[in-house]
């Protein structure tokens, strides 16, 4: 079994961290059965960027990192409080962690400037949220990454995208590298995506 951190900062966006537990979900029931998705978070309760609240599974101090296979962190809104969160040094000792084992790493949206903020985009290509009206390329730009202005970027093991609506796609491309093409195609049918 292939175990998946779903790490949740206080006001992240529930739809990019759904399609995380449901694509995952959906291959642990009608896949090859080989993923299990834990949310983790820094608080008891986690409010979303809508009002929406959220309990996670388990609080970080209470799981071992050795313990999980992948990384899966959607974004959220600086007004929500997101990026107290994703910033703080909890946060960015997890990212390290998992960039320095060289195990999977997926971002949504500006889920990647904490990535950026954590030191390990230097010199690597990604992207986050790329509206004409947002800065936020220009910020992953000052992290030291190389920003590709393209939907989903993928460099090595780490999965970046561009804005909510790329969600389902990086959560595929998640499955596809824990498990193979054949499965994620066979989990996209299922799901109606083919």
């Amino acid at each position: 079994m292939k175990k998946i951190l779903l790490l949740l900062a206080n006001g992240f966006e529930a739809v990019e961290a759904s399609v995380f537990t449901d694509v995952l979900g959906w291959n642990k029931w009608e896949g090859d059965g080989t993923t299990e998705v834990v949310t983790v978070g820094l608080h008891n309760k986690l409010q979303c960027t809508w009002n929406f609240q959220v309990t996670p599974e388990k609080l970080l101090h209470e799981i071992a990192l050795e313990d999980f296979d992948a990384l899966a962190i959607p974004g959220g809104f600086e007004e929500a409080g997101f990026y107290d969160d994703a910033f703080s040094e909890a946060f960015q000792q997890v990212i390290r962690h998992f960039n320095e084992h060289k195990k999977p790493i997926a971002t949504i949206c500006v889920a990647s400037l904490a990535l950026g903020h954590s030191g390990i985009l230097q010199n690597k290509m990604a992207t986050t949220y790329n509206h004409p009206t947002s800065k936020r390329l220009g910020q992953l730009q000052s992290y030291g990454a190389e920003v590709i202005n393209e939907r989903i970027v993928c460099t090595e093991h780490i999965i970046t995208s561009s804005n909510p609506g790329t969600a389902f796609d990086v959560a595929f491309h998640l499955l596809e590298m824990l498990t193979s093409i054949p499965n994620t195609l066979k989990v996209k049918e299922l799901m109606g995506f083919k």
